[in-house]
């Protein structure tokens, strides 16, 4: 027997997995109002000494807490699952949202009154203070112009604090926080005076000292809060553990971890630190069971039950953290999303098979607790014990959307491609989504933008115009091309345009947070900032990239095969009827109560809604065709039939998905002029510009903003997400697709690719099903796929929580390089997720 099947979990984590299941998300406003009396005291400070300040006043008054039944303890706020405000990077969107974000399409939070009057007041002082402040002041009209139109967006740093980053856990777990600052305080001492760099590097050391003794005076916070409530308990059980974490907050992280249980309560401390901070996007705890490992080891107190259920409690607190974005971004991260990637198994830094007891007990941790965070991944080698495959196949059948899984043999080159030794290469972990990077010695400013590659296309088509506006330069008339490889001069032509703002785009918002928010209590846990004396905004880690993430490839590919195929080798149609069609946008009906002469998203979303309710056929062509008439009725006179054919012409081209060179190797090469053009920029950190592909949802939001394709889309419908086929394209299995898709240049996407599968339940039951998980997997690796992950779940189920979601509320799914409650997903992220293919092997 392959199954192993999962325990139960204890009573005390159903009871705290509950809490966050029936938490009402709010925002607090205790952080903002801290920061900005902080601010407004330390003027005429240098920056990296007003953020130590700022860090010192938010650990010595941020309210604390300590939840029932909880055994690791630290909370960012005082209600569950809710967020504070960093005003200091943006605001100006949250005052906007006061009466709106509560009753929002995506990710809604509560904002109560006091709350609402608390912010307004300490947001008086931002205007012009912010990093996005300065960021815009640098930015060109032209990169806003870009913004504006959708052909990329920065708003990830240009709104937020600064995260996807992974911090040397194991250091504070050997040496504590005081060993951080016994280091300061030396490497101080040893400046030399003739140096001019001493001034800058004197201040960075003294405002990691500062933030070192609050972040000890905050964990030294809870455990007089600990003790205070042992001291009430009348409960002889609860009373023990109250006073057993009061003397691990009083060790921890102050000074080194003795035992498993203060190891846990370290590592949380740090990770919940970072957090308030910055409230840092993607703070990922990275390979989790090579630091923990050793602790668990030594620790001969411990018994595995109690082990296994303080790693459950780390799980519960991870989903305990969350973060508000403007309305837009939250469409773009819809599920409540913080991308806490926690990552096991791989290799270690001598190529040696890393898997361990704690890398098995991370999955069941996800089955005990089954919740969206963390983010969790395995990494997979030829070394890879086939049991950790198995089990891991185990962990996918139960529908929560992980493990991710991602190749080292692809993504360890590539990392050396970059620069990065092999050692540090061996050592990497995953971060936000699915970026790699090496593990506490990279700054990689992962996600720095999304980048829309079907835009680029449609502004292609029509010779660098949106609508009447020049946008892009002029590379010619589509109508006057003659052949594919007049295409390519376009496209590349273009691409190169708009990748140069969005390289200015992303530098700008760099810059503005080396000179705004330099974050000591971060840097002095990522090499080698104390060794060169500069936060990571300012250069200090080892590695230094920016990694702004493309999506549309899959469509853009499919395009650029139908114009081949149907135009220039068949000669079926003319790139002039063609470009009529794309115009008319198939002659599809535009709404008559649509002022902008387009039909309204409503219709759209209320056309498609009724078609899944009475059309159960997976044929997602024949779909298309019963929504193209559904949206046609009543509209404006438009001579549908003209286009009709054409339409069905392009749809019934061959498809990136199915294991065909011809289309495959034309979706490879426009990724390739995308990812190539981005290399060709540096940052401001001394680092290079390094391509990903993949949206987190934003192929649906983006794709709102793209016109028809060639590809027989037509306007505004969603686009594919990552390097996933088109859904419903992927016709021929799940190997034929995952072949596809090993064909792009994952080496040069090194910033990292996301690819989604979903599998019906029975796919993968018993262990014929797992063996055929571990072979498919195996083998799209051995073609050198970078990641895959998947959703094993069943339509119909989907159509249910959708419809009855008070039935459905634990029920996770796989949206991109993160899972999410299903139910609290906006309907038309639900829709592209039921929209993908049902694979079987």
């Amino acid at each position: 027997m392959i199954e192993k099947g999962f325990t139960q979990p204890t009573d005390r984590i159903k009871r705290l997995k509950n809490q966050i299941l029936n938490a009402r998300p709010h925002v607090e406003a205790e952080r903002a109002v801290l920061a900005t009396e902080a601010y407004k005291a330390t003027e005429g400070l240098p920056a990296i000494l007003r953020r130590a300040k700022v860090v010192e006043k938010i650990f010595a008054e941020l309210p604390i807490t300590i939840r029932d039944d909880e055994l690791v303890v630290g909370s960012i706020t005082i209600n569950p699952r809710s967020t504070e405000i960093c005003p200091e990077f943006s605001f100006d969107w949250v005052e906007k949202e006061f009466e709106t974000m509560a009753g929002r399409v995506a990710d809604p939070f509560e904002i109560p009154k006091e709350t609402a009057a608390a912010l307004h007041e300490a947001f008086k002082y931002w205007p012009g203070h912010t990093t996005s402040d300065l960021a815009a002041s640098y930015m060109s009209q032209t990169a806003k112009d870009c913004i504006a139109n959708g052909v990329f967006t920065v708003g990830n740093y240009f709104y937020g604090g600064v995260g996807h980053v992974c911090v040397d856990y194991g250091k504070i777990l050997k040496i504590g926080f005081s060993g951080v600052i016994m280091e300061a305080i030396r490497l101080r001492e040893q400046l030399d005076d003739k140096d001019p760099d001493t001034i800058k590097k004197n201040q960075f050391y003294t405002s990691v000292i500062i933030a070192y003794k609050a972040a000890i005076d905050f964990a030294h916070r809870y455990a007089d809060k600990a003790a205070e409530l042992a001291a009430a308990c009348t409960n002889p059980t609860r009373k023990a553990e109250l006073e057993q974490i009061s003397k691990n907050c009083r060790r921890v992280p102050e000074h080194g971890a003795t035992t498993f249980w203060e190891a846990c309560q370290t590592m949380w401390f740090i990770q919940c630190m970072l957090q308030i901070e910055s409230s840092g996007h993607s703070i990922s705890p990275g390979r989790f069971d090579q630091y923990m490992y050793p602790y668990l080891k030594a620790d001969s107190s411990i018994s595995r039950e109690f082990a296994q259920e303080l790693i459950d409690c780390i799980w519960i607190k991870l989903n305990d953290v969350n973060k508000t974005r403007d309305e837009v971004s939250a469409q773009a991260f819809a599920g409540y999303a913080v991308f806490q990637n926690l990552c096991v198994g791989g290799q270690t830094e001598d190529g040696l098979d890393a898997t361990n007891d704690v890398s098995y007990m991370c999955m069941d941790a996800v089955a005990h607790v089954r919740l969206p965070a963390p983010s969790f991944s395995i990494r997979v080698w030829q070394g890879t014990p086939d049991e950790f495959l198995h089990r891991a196949a185990e962990v996918v059948r139960l529908g929560l959307g992980v493990p991710a899984v991602y190749n080292d043999e692809v993504i360890i080159p590539s990392l050396q491609n970059r620069g990065v030794s092999l050692a540090d290469a061996r050592d990497y972990g995953i971060v936000g989504c699915v970026e790699p990077q090496a593990i506490h010695r990279t700054e990689g400013w992962h996600d720095a933008a999304f980048f829309n590659v079907a835009k680029v296309l449609e502004i292609t088509l029509n010779n660098g115009k949106v609508g009447n506006t020049q946008l892009g330069p002029v590379t010619g008339d589509a109508k006057d091309w003659k052949s594919l490889e007049d295409f390519y001069a376009a496209f590349t032509g273009q691409m190169s345009f708009f990748v140069k703002y969005l390289a200015e785009a992303d530098n700008c918002v760099d810059i503005a947070h080396a000179e705004r928010a330099p974050l000591p209590f971060l840097s002095a846990m990522v090499d080698d900032c104390m060794g060169r004396g500069k936060s990571v905004q300012e250069g200090g880690a080892i590695y230094n990239f920016t990694g702004p993430q493309a999506f549309g490839v899959a469509d853009t590919g499919d395009s650029v095969y139908a114009m081949k195929k149907f135009v220039w080798d068949d000669k079926k149609l003319t790139m002039a009827e063609l470009k009529e069609a794309l115009d008319a946008n198939f002659g599809m009906a535009m709404g008559a109560d649509a002022p902008t002469g387009e039909m309204s998203e409503a219709q759209i979303y209320e056309a498609v809604k009724k078609v899944l309710a009475t059309n159960a056929s997976l044929d997602v062509a024949a779909l298309k065709d019963e929504v193209y008439r559904t949206l046609s009725k009543g509209a404006a006179p438009v001579d549908a039939s003209k286009y009709e054919g054409i339409r069905r012409l392009l749809d019934s081209a061959e498809a990136f998905g199915n294991d065909n060179d011809d289309v495959d190797l034309i979706a490879r090469k426009c990724a390739q002029i995308y990812c190539k053009e981005v290399e060709k920029y540096t940052n401001p950190r001394g680092g290079q510009f390094q391509a990903g592909i993949y949206p987190v949802s934003a192929n649906v939001l983006f794709g709102k903003d793209v016109g028809a394709l060639p590809d027989g889309r037509p306007a505004k419908l969603p686009l594919a997400d990552g390097v996933s086929p088109r859904q419903g394209k992927d016709r021929l299995g799940p190997t034929a697709a995952a072949n596809s898709v090993a064909k792009l240049d994952h080496f040069i996407a090194s910033n990292g690719t996301l690819y989604n599968q979903k599998f019906l339940p029975s796919a993968l039951a018993g262990d014929t099903g797992l063996q055929n998980f571990a072979s498919l997997v195996r083998s799209y690796f051995d073609h050198k796929g970078m990641h895959v992950q998947f959703n094993v779940i069943d339509r119909e189920t989907l159509l249910k929580a959708q419809k009855n979601p008070e039935d459905y509320n634990d029920l996770v799914v796989r949206v991109a390089g993160y899972s999410a409650q299903f139910v609290v997903l906006a309907k038309e992220v639900q829709d592209d997720i039921i929209s993908r293919t049902e694979q079987a092997f």
